[in-house]
């Protein structure tokens, strides 16, 4: 590990931190897990980060990050390819099957190169090699934090347009389909054995209920919402 082009020694780290399960705790939000079986470089990567002012969380084994309790904070897991038991690939994998998608970067040694490709195809936000400088270690942290930082202002997002969609009734449900697939309200009501006045007002209080103001933007949220695949 290295502080700009010098190396940062264990004895370097400022504050108390347990390998097993430590923390060096900030002002900001953003948390960096960081999982490697070298107590050293855990205390050189957690000092860079902590001045960085990045909150840390550290643990000495892939078993150990993954038996924490709690959900997981905004921000991102710095990880080592290679440690006993289950190494860094094997906890990427554990990770993408849970459907947990904390961004990832890896920290590797000279000789791991090739596991890069691996890790990048299966979603990595960045791979360092080792001895890593300060410069590159925070350059992809902060990256890697940004990027979490917009998968989770997406998915709320969705989330709340999916709130937004459970408040309709079937048949405004059954309407929104209809729109979506390009049906015109004379087709719509054909289809549903109504009037067309009747779709007409559906309509409006589909656009109220889904907050569109446009009909272009009801389009781009049934499309978000994968609605124009239904029925």
């Amino acid at each position: 590990m290295k502080l700009g082009h010098d190396p940062v020694t264990a004895t370097g780290f400022r504050g108390s931190l347990d390998v097993r399960n430590g923390r060096c705790q900030q002002r900001q939000m953003e948390l960096v897990y960081l999982v490697d079986d070298d107590a050293a470089v855990i205390r050189a990567l957690s000092r860079v980060l902590c001045e960085e002012g990045w909150e840390v969380e550290a643990f000495d084994s892939a078993e150990a990050f993954l038996a924490r309790a709690g959900p997981e904070r905004y921000g991102c897991l710095v990880l080592d390819v290679n440690m006993p038991g289950l190494d860094g690939l094997d906890l990427q994998r554990r990770l993408r099957e849970a459907g947990r998608t904390l961004p990832i970067v890896f920290l590797s040694g000279q000789g791991e190169i090739p596991m890069s490709v691996q890790a990048i195809k299966a979603g990595a936000a960045d791979f360092l090699t080792k001895p890593v400088t300060s410069q590159a270690l925070t350059r992809a942290v902060r990256n890697a934090i940004e990027q979490d930082a917009v998968h989770r202002q997406t998915h709320g997002e969705r989330a709340e347009l999916e709130r937004r969609f459970a408040t309709l009734t079937p048949r405004e449900r059954e309407v929104l389909v209809a729109v979506a697939k390009g049906r015109l309200n004379k087709q719509i009501a054909g289809d549903l054995g109504i009037v067309e006045q009747t779709v007409k007002f559906h309509r409006a209080r589909i656009m109220e209920r889904m907050q569109a103001h446009t009909a272009a933007e009801l389009m781009h949220i049934a499309a978000t919402l994968g609605i124009h695949r239904q029925g």
